[in-house]
């Protein structure tokens, strides 16, 4: 041990929730009491988008990639035996973060809680939702107004609570580059904090107790070297902007605080082991470096590409953390990197490039107006399909994928279904009945009226957060308060990016693309139409686009028509797209585990409509029982994440049509 003390660790979180508020409690304390933390709540799909579980959208999602919690009552029993004046809380929710937060500050008062004691974060970046996550409901200008009020409010009330996470992260998931992942990134930040300055509700001399709250949340890839240089460069830029543009004298409230959540893309479902040293690689990037170290770190776990962690699989997660930071000697000297010509070269040439990026944003007027115009969207799908294309190719290598594929008989995965945790499909009738039961007992009118008086407040200009923290305490459920505002605000049906993205992949004379592309002219010469019509489609509220979106790009290079509408669509919708367009296929995405009881209804609905000899295929996180029992469903084909080559998707596509016209297979290999 040398004579410095020793760092105190950063925050170490797990991303964790499930099934019901009750369970997910459960969990969150024994995390608690193996070591962690600070708690990072994930929630699940309809309590991020605005809606009850008993809506249409909702089915099939209730409590599968997170705890629904539907009103104040759940909360409470999520951190039932926590004491939140003590704990640091990490909340990803973004269009629906004012509600969340709300709800938290009114059960931790009910604790006796100081408000002005909570600690914690909502991300509640909802740029990237539009971009990348999908999890948004509101335009860009009332979604704006939604994050100024919050911080606004927390600054006066909540002062140490973190409003927004700006998040690079879900950025990096869609494709960017590391200078896209800064600047689209440094973009938002400018956005939001121009925002608040114009509100004219933050005194000038009280700005930077605004700037010093802002945090963000970046992702850490495997090229752990250019990883760390990325947050040197981040942590340059802001600084900058800080001062030159914000006129923020105090370093520390200048400083660039962030957390991180390693790299979840870059996890393979081929050889899972090897995701144990591709998550270490990643922690590094964020760790080893003191001048760009992360305040906060999560981890996934090694069998997220398969399905849902269990509590051993999130432990090891914690553990992996626990082992650097309190066995090796890391903590104890200063930044190991400094003077290194070869970390300050990169540093430099990634400033650079951000910063033209920046400013090319900036004169397109910033970034909401680059997210309406489809300019950040069609860039990420354009970067995300040349690395796919990169990988097909062999260029990129991924050990277990596409090199060094063989492999020993794994006993992590030998029973396969057992190495994930499932969601009792029962959970969702449960949460429904108790949702009523809740809207039964409490007091209806002071609910009505604080929905009353939260539709006056948005439409005029006053502060929308007592509003929503009345609504918290009246009993008002998730779904009501963002119906409340959409019928004010209207919702946003985001730019897909795919019409206006570049070929990644050539055709040339004897190429992959090229033989397919034969495929396609030739199967649509035999069914008599110009060109084969693919439809895909993204049925409930799994907002990841970004395999639906490389899908739809490669089919539309292959020389199909492709309807690709974007996402929340219910199966009535899109079989009702499908029928209309006369598709000779229909793709569903689904990642967030509602495949079982969505693409089945697809299948019923398409034969009741007389188009039942359409085929379907299915893609996403899909565990091989599961694909098992919707091959035996009807569906024609199910590619899961180890199916890596897209062009070799897209010709068994159209071996599935020809099969269901009953036409010859082609000799074209593809």
């Amino acid at each position: 041990m040398t004579e410095r003390q020793k760092d105190r660790p950063w925050l170490m979180r797990t991303y964790a929730g499930h099934s019901t508020a009750e369970a997910s409690n459960e969990l969150y304390r024994r995390n608690l009491a193996k070591g962690q933390t600070g708690l990072s709540v994930a929630f699940d799909l309809p309590t991020q988008t605005g809606y009850d579980p008993d809506h249409v959208l909702a089915r099939g999602e209730v409590g599968r990639v997170g705890v629904p919690v539907s009103h104040l009552g759940d909360m409470r029993r999520l951190f039932q035996d926590i004491p939140l004046e003590q704990m640091n809380t990490s909340m990803t929710i973004n269009a629906t973060a004012m509600w969340l937060l709300a709800l938290y500050q009114v059960v931790a008062e009910e604790q006796g809680a100081d408000p002005g004691k909570l600690q914690g974060t909502t991300q509640n970046d909802i740029v990237k939702e539009y971009l990348s996550r999908g999890t948004h409901v509101f335009p860009p200008g009332p979604s704006l107004r939604l994050t100024t009020d919050m911080i606004t409010y927390t600054v006066n009330r909540i002062p140490k609570w973190n409003p927004i996470n700006i998040c690079s992260y879900h950025l990096q998931e869609a494709g960017a580059t590391p200078v896209q992942e800064i600047a689209y990134a440094m973009s938002t930040a400018i956005a939001v904090l121009d925002a608040v300055r114009d509100s004219g509700q933050v005194p000038e001399e009280k700005f930077g107790a605004v700037v010093a709250r802002i945090s963000f949340f970046v992702n850490a890839g495997v090229r752990f070297i250019e990883e760390m240089c990325k947050m040197r460069a981040f942590g340059r830029i802001w600084d900058r902007v800080t001062r030159e543009r914000y006129g923020i004298t105090d370093a520390k409230q200048r400083r660039f605080r962030y957390g991180v959540q390693v790299n979840s893309l870059g996890l393979t479902e081929a050889q899972p082991e090897n995701n144990v040293q591709r998550i270490v690689l990643e922690m590094l990037a964020v760790t080893l470096s003191k001048d760009a170290r992360a305040r906060a770190v999560q981890l996934p776990a090694w069998n997220e590409a398969l399905g849902l962690p269990r509590p051993w699989d999130q432990q090891w997660s914690l553990r992996i953390q626990q082992v650097l930071a309190h066995e090796s000697d890391l903590l104890e000297y200063e930044d190991i990197f400094a003077g290194s010509h070869v970390i300050e070269a990169k540093v430099d040439e990634l400033v650079a490039d951000s910063l033209a990026e920046m400013d090319r944003i900036e004169q397109m007027g910033g970034a909401m107006a680059a997210v309406e115009s489809g300019y950040l969207k069609s860039e990420l799908v354009s970067s995300h399909a040349e690395r796919r294309a990169r990988i097909e190719a062999g260029d990129e290598k991924i050990v277990g994928v596409n090199v060094y594929e063989t492999t020993e008989p794994n006993p992590l995965t030998a029973d396969l279904d057992g190495a994930i945790m499932t969601v009792d499909p029962a959970n969702e009738a449960k949460v429904v009945a108790a949702l009523h039961e809740w809207r039964d007992n409490r007091d209806e009118p002071r609910a009505t009226e604080a929905l009353a008086a939260l539709k006056k407040a948005a439409a005029g200009t006053e502060n929308l957060m007592e509003a929503t923290v009345e609504c918290a305490r009246a009993g008002v459920t998730t779904g009501e308060w963002s119906w409340a505002l959409r019928d004010v605000f209207g919702e946003f049906r985001a730019p897909t990016g795919v019409s206006s993205a570049p070929v990644a992949v050539t055709a040339e004379e004897g190429s992959p693309l090229a033989l397919v592309r034969e495929k396609t002219a030739r199967t649509a010469e035999d069914l008599g139409v110009g060109r084969l019509r693919l439809l895909v489609g993204k049925p409930g509220l799994d907002g990841h686009s970004n395999g639906a979106e490389q899908i739809a790009v490669r089919a539309r290079d292959a020389g199909f028509e492709v309807v690709y509408q974007g996402i929340r669509l219910t199966p009535e919708q899109i079989v009702s797209a499908a029928v209309a367009e006369d598709v000779h296929c229909v793709g569903l995405s689904i990642l967030s585990g509602s495949h079982a009881e969505l693409v089945p209804d697809v299948l019923v609905r398409l034969r009741r409509t007389g188009a039942g000899d359409i085929p379907v295929i299915a893609g996403g996180i899909i565990p091989p029982a599961d694909a098992e029992a919707l091959i035996g469903a009807g569906v024609a084909a199910v590619f899961t994440p180890k199916d890596f080559g897209i062009t070799e998707i897209i010709g068994r596509i159209v071996d599935e049509i020809r099969k269901a016209n009953k036409l010859d297979p082609l000799e074209v290999p593809a």
